[in-house]
């Protein structure tokens, strides 16, 4: 049993170990700002949060085909504690693992994960290309169009908003609101004056 607790350092090393891509490592940074926002207003641990969310994603580059295998793999190599390895697991249930999420941190993780890739995309498209603008609306109106941002599978986020027991207007909106956060880093605060 491990009584290591993975810094936000380590989970940095860890993933530009195993990623080179400007985008996933984006997509790490947005997931990580909505997990810390969501752990906040949840009253549990950012920083645990935070790094599950930031390295959800490690084995995705190298290991397309072993997604989430690779990362329990590699989390387990560097004695992660196994809370952090079971929460990626679950982001993957029903598409890579039969992990399914049971805490709410690992509700969120699965819900979260796909919605941060719709609202990114959404934003883009906007004339001020930032998420600090962004409203609910503009975003649902997007879910709607099957063909926009296609590679995000909407159906995981409605049981991910299912297992929250929330409305997908609500989880939209938290998932703006946390991505706001690290609008900078994330390459989304287009020319919106803050």
């Amino acid at each position: 049993m491990s009584n290591y607790t993975p810094t936000r350092e380590d989970a940095e090393k860890l993933f530009r170990k195993y990623n080179k891509s400007d985008s996933l490592y984006k997509h790490a940074l947005a997931v990580e700002g909505v997990m810390r926002y969501m752990a906040k207003k949840n009253g549990e641990d950012e920083d645990k949060w935070g790094i599950i969310g930031f390295i959800h994603d490690l084995d995705y580059e190298m290991y397309p085909e072993q997604h989430c295998q690779k990362t329990e793999e590699i989390l387990r190599e560097n004695d992660w504690p196994e809370e952090y390895i079971r929460a990626v697991l679950s982001h993957g249930w029903q598409i890579v693992t039969d992990v399914k999420p049971e805490s709410i941190m690992e509700k969120t993780l699965y819900a979260m994960d796909e919605l941060t890739g719709l609202v990114t995309t959404t934003a883009l498209v906007r004339p001020s290309k930032s998420v600090l603008d962004m409203k609910v609306k503009s975003v649902k109106k997007k879910w709607k169009d099957k063909r926009f941002a296609a590679g995000v599978d909407r159906s995981v986020i409605e049981r991910g908003a299912e297992l929250l027991d929330t409305d997908i207007s609500d989880l939209i909106q938290d998932c703006i609101n946390g991505m706001k956060e690290v609008a900078d880093e994330i390459g989304l605060k287009g020319d919106v004056e803050e």
